[in-house]
């Protein structure tokens, strides 16, 4: 992937069975749990290139939310905030060589940011 792609799509469910059940069902998606990320099923869409996640609705994360890859988080939010935006999450690991991060644009749209390496 390169940088301004988008690398990962999370969609809350509140009932991880019933979602995972619901979107293979219906778009012939391959959901699972990785190895580490256990209560956190990813999908591949059949393209083998689309994909995500399945993660528990809460009252922050109530709506799909896609993930861009980027350079670096810390230079991305900076210009975020420069252009009117804020941040509602840090920059946080999810692996020794990559991480994430929740910016808000002007109106209000949380969009994730992945900086790193798939798998890595």
């Amino acid at each position: 992937m390169a940088h301004g792609d988008i690398t990962h799509i999370d969609i809350p469910v509140s009932d991880m069975a019933k979602g995972m059940a619901f979107y293979s069902g219906l778009f012939g998606w391959d959901i699972s749990e990785m190895p580490g990320f256990e209560g956190y099923p990813m999908w591949q869409a059949p393209n083998g290139i689309s994909g995500g996640g399945l993660a528990p609705r809460d009252d922050g994360f109530t709506q799909p939310r896609s993930y861009v890859e980027v350079d670096s988080i810390d230079d991305t939010v900076a210009a975020a905030k420069a252009a009117g935006g804020s941040v509602a999450m840090e920059k946080s690991a999810i692996t020794d060589s990559s991480w994430w991060a929740v910016i808000v644009d002007p109106d209000g749209n949380h969009i994730g940011l992945f900086e790193g390496v798939v798998g890595g």
